[in-house]
């Protein structure tokens, strides 16, 4: 099915405008042409159809028209998480054999100390004013370049997020097809978006379901309210001001979000739809949520892998405590046993997924394969089915720690403080964490003779990682407990801070 939707909204509502952040606005006919631009100076630089484009910048109109410019010359998008380090934006060039990186004003710097540690050719373009020496400037670029482009690719287009998998190395989830637009325009219907929305992005872009959200939004000629960075009290301010109908947010912000609302309310009326995913939102927030903002509350499952899984409607939110809601027509779930058996109603399962719109790993056939099994995609997670066919996500089997909505992988976090003078052995585990969800644990054992203190393995941590990765609390042990072979028992280890947390994850 051909949809070339920029297109047809630039024709259709010319005037109606695409995206606001600030003051600026832009109309659907002017981003049309400066996305057509954008797809230009890619191809200017050589990219060619499914070649790479990375993209390290805050939420902004120059963020969303390079996105529309790669679809439209049927370019991949890699947005770049902008909390990563130099040798960790390296990683993600390299394997996505990016042709080009984009950098925001505040991201240059990051972006320009990854170049040492890259291992092809790279051209980088900066956007604002200052371009760092060999680098070219995005808007010297867009000036030079044409507004017409015959558009290549219809729909979403494809799409590459990466996502880290238990050994800490990020792959990119990719869809080389992009997601089918009658899927695209089943997910609209779900959660009942139209024309008329006004949809605010304030979660980081690089998160898949933030674009998408966006995404969905531009499909249907909505307009986005774009919020650079997430602020609680600004965001409110946005939604009084812009008459916001719909936005997307983890659980943190949330919490953020209703804290805002609860000291100073602001009039939130028009916000009809605010989505939840990313983590499990907990009940008691959910509660508050629905008194400061009323029956607005959406929740679904999913992963970047799998995308949208399950939906919680609004109705359902405190009638099913702790459920992601029921199956999305179109996508098969199999809560599989040990023995690769159906689970029971109520008996917990490895959950998998199969639909049309799963994804694979970029360059990683062992990664897809070992994640897949008679077709359906696992990331690993646990959950059970009630008796009204409601899932419950009540456990995971891979170590992975997600903080306010972030995925974090140990194994990276103890590569780092193995490498410590001081450090013998160390563990990395999630502990529960009334804001985040979750939050970084290292158990570190010390060599015999050697003294180190929390605070210098945190700061140790935090000249090698992003900061989101380092440990927010250090324990030390006399001895880790492994198994007979050597294996760390982190299910113990992790035990003797969960007991009494009154959840699992």
């Amino acid at each position: 099915m051909d949809f070339d939707f920029l297109a047809a909204h630039a024709t259709a509502l010319p005037d109606k405008p695409a995206l606001i952040c600030g003051d600026r606005v832009l109309d659907y006919s002017t981003l049309l042409r400066r996305a057509n631009r954008a797809a230009n100076v890619l191809s200017g630089l050589g990219c060619r159809e499914e070649d790479r484009v990375a993209l390290m910048t805050f939420n902004s109109i120059d963020g969303s028209e390079i996105a529309n410019g790669c679809r439209r010359a049927g370019l991949v998008i890699v947005p770049v998480n902008y909390r990563l380090r130099g040798p960790e934006i390296a990683y993600v060039l390299n394997d996505s054999g990016a042709r080009v990186a984009l950098a925001g004003p505040d991201h240059a710097d990051a972006m320009a100390e990854a170049s040492p540690h890259v291992n092809h050719e790279v051209r980088f373009v900066a956007i604002g004013d200052r371009v760092p020496t060999g680098w070219l400037g995005y808007g010297e670029l867009m000036g030079n370049a044409a507004e017409q482009f015959d558009s290549a690719s219809d729909g979403l287009g494809a799409s590459m997020i990466y996502t880290s998998g238990t050994t800490g190395n990020p792959k990119g989830a990719w869809r080389p097809r992009g997601v089918d637009i009658a899927n695209v325009l089943q997910v609209i219907s779900i959660f009942e978006l139209n024309q008329a929305d006004v949809h605010l992005m304030c979660g980081p872009g690089y998160h898949s379901a933030v674009s998408f959200f966006s995404a969905l939004h531009q499909v249907i000629g909505a307009t986005i309210v774009v919020q650079p960075k997430f602020e609680a009290d600004d965001a409110l301010n946005l939604i009084e001001r812009h008459r916001v109908t719909t936005t997307f947010m983890a659980p943190t912000l949330l919490q953020r979000l209703v804290d805002a609302q609860e000291t100073r309310p602001r009039d939130t009326s028009s916000l009809r739809a605010l989505i939840l995913g990313a983590a499990p939102c907990p009940y008691a927030l959910k509660v508050r949520a629905e008194a400061a903002f009323g029956q607005v509350l959406w929740e679904f499952y999913g992963a970047t892998e799998t995308g949208i899984n399950t939906v919680l409607r609004p109705e359902d939110q405190l009638r099913k405590p702790g459920s992601c809601g029921t199956l999305v027509p179109g996508q098969e779930i199999r809560l599989a046993r040990d023995d690769g058996t159906e689970a029971a109603v109520s008996e917990p399962g490895e959950l998998m997924v199969r639909s049309a719109w799963q994804a694979e790993y970029f360059n990683r056939p062992d990664a897809t394969s070992s994640s897949t099994h008679d077709g359906f995609f696992s990331v690993g997670d646990v959950a059970y089915r009630d008796e009204e066919g409601y899932l419950y996500i009540c456990d995971r089997r891979i170590d992975m720690i997600i903080s306010g909505g972030v995925n974090i992988y140990p194994a990276e976090v103890e590569a780092v403080l193995h490498a410590h003078p001081a450090v013998t052995d160390a563990a990395v585990i999630g502990v529960p964490d009334d804001q985040w969800g979750e939050s970084v644990k290292a158990v570190v054992q010390l060599r015999p003779g050697d003294t180190v203190t929390d605070k210098d393995l945190i700061a140790f941590c935090s000249e090698r990682l992003a900061g989101y990765k380092k440990p927010r609390s250090v324990d030390f042990v006399d001895e880790l407990p492994r198994d007979a072979a050597g294996k760390l028992l982190k299910r113990k280890l992790r035990d003797v801070y969960w007991t009494g947390a009154g959840r699992k994850i």
